[in-house]
């Protein structure tokens, strides 16, 4: 086989790239559509939650990606995984629906949480609006994962440009037509597109799985996959994603308990939505990376390399946004923020920075696990990075009496650091 060149490696990411780009537009195109609408500080704070919501019930699937790309490779193993995740989002939007029934919903958000009463029976409807997100992303990324497997990478760009489409097209069309509130406009939006999404690419992915299908009939010596076999390799991952994303609820309850609670709930959202464009170039590295390491050692040295580069870049570009005036002109210009809340979000854009690099250093750490099918300390990383964020939210809402969303954004980056030394110290040992 050749060997792995810059140019190659760019040829296979950058689709990639362009898919978690254009996922990235989606955040802060519906804060700032939100932020125009009557009462933007309620409704980006229900906004904010009812989205911490759908992330923790969808955290089971979110690594189904990386599992198809790894454990894919005939038609035998694509249906077991298949049927693996049908079970997955049966059982996760389950979950969504009892949920919102209103006795359980509105105590956590009313008695735990400490939302007002219209701010909590705006974030109820706009997550019962949210109930088709948790099954289209497992759908989604499970044939995404069979598209990367077969270096179909641009296909997934393509399915992300009709999300954005259908996205925005659905955000217009309420905001322009209608005078519903901003969070439900934006929670019918975010439907609308993963749903398109989730269906385009089932569309893209055919003529791959006919491929598989005939295959299948040939002499080819095919890959047993079982149950067991799926669950030891996916239940790490799955557990990380659920720490991962399971953590928002519990800043989002640290958040209302803090100084300038319904502020920081507002603002958070926005601030996240905007270091997620320089996140998800990191985020995209991590299924490229799979897919391209182990063939040789000097690939593996190339694809380390520009890991390290990438990182650097990414955090300098973005110091460069928020320690000068671009970061007001975008939250105040480009997010519609006012006055009040762009002051807010300019300290917890600053402490951010560095989280891009720290995204892609977790990104390729846990790619070069994931290739050796050694995920445990994947999910030991995340244990400690949830007990890092809680520890230092307790210390800064607590103790220091901080404002909630520098607690909040100081508690990310302290977690983050922690997972990657420890991901650090174990491959080294290895």
């Amino acid at each position: 086989m050749a060997p792995l060149t810059t140019k190659k490696l760019l040829i296979f990411w950058l689709p990639l790239v362009g898919t978690w780009l254009m996922m990235s537009l989606e955040g802060p195109f519906l804060a700032a559509l939100i932020a125009r609408l009557a009462d933007p500080k309620f409704n980006l704070a229900a906004y904010g939650v009812a989205f911490s919501f759908a992330l923790i019930i969808e955290a089971p699937v979110i690594m189904m990606m990386t599992a198809s790309t790894n454990l894919v490779h005939d038609y035998q193993s694509l249906k077991k995984l298949r049927q693996f995740t049908w079970i997955l989002n049966g059982t996760i939007t389950s979950v969504m629906l009892i949920l919102l029934i209103p006795g359980i919903f509105f105590f956590l958000v009313e008695d735990l949480i400490g939302l007002p009463a219209n701010v909590a029976q705006l974030t109820h409807v706009a997550t019962i609006i949210l109930i088709p997100w948790p099954g289209a992303i497992g759908f989604r990324r499970f044939y995404q994962g069979v598209l990367i497997r077969n270096h179909a990478t641009r296909r997934v760009a393509y399915g992300t440009v009709i999300r954005l489409l259908s996205m925005g097209t659905m955000a217009l069309s309420l905001f322009l037509l209608t005078e519903l509130p901003g969070v439900y406009i934006g929670t019918a939006a975010l439907s609308t597109g993963v749903v398109m999404e989730a269906l385009s690419t089932r569309f893209m992915v055919h003529p791959i799985l006919k491929r598989l299908r005939l295959a299948e009939h040939s002499d080819t010596l095919t890959k047993s996959l079982r149950f067991r076999g799926i669950l030891q390799f996916y239940y790490p991952l799955a557990l990380t994603s659920m720490l991962t994303l399971g953590v928002h609820p519990l800043v989002t309850f640290f958040v209302g308990k803090s100084i300038m609670p319904l502020e920081s709930l507002a603002i958070l959202p926005v601030v996240g939505s905007f270091v997620f464009l320089f996140r998800g170039i990191g985020l995209s590295y991590q299924e490229a990376a799979i897919t391209l390491l182990g063939e040789s050692e000097e690939n593996d040295r190339l694809v380390k390399k520009f890991a390290i580069f990438l990182g650097i870049g990414l955090s300098l570009v973005l110091m460069l946004t928020a320690f000068t005036p671009l970061s007001r002109n975008w939250f105040s210009g480009v997010s519609g923020l006012s006055d009040q809340l762009t002051n807010l979000a300019l300290k917890p854009l600053m402490i951010m920075c560095i989280f891009p690099a720290t995204t892609v250093l977790i990104a390729f750490q846990r790619a070069v696990l994931v290739k050796a099918d050694h995920t445990s300390p994947i999910t030991t990383a995340t244990v400690i990075e949830v007990i890092g964020i809680l520890t230092v939210l307790y210390i800064g809402v607590m103790q220091l009496s901080l404002i909630g969303a520098v607690a909040a954004v100081s508690s990310f980056v302290v977690g983050r650091l922690a997972a990657n030394l420890f991901l650090y110290l174990n491959l080294r040992s290895r």
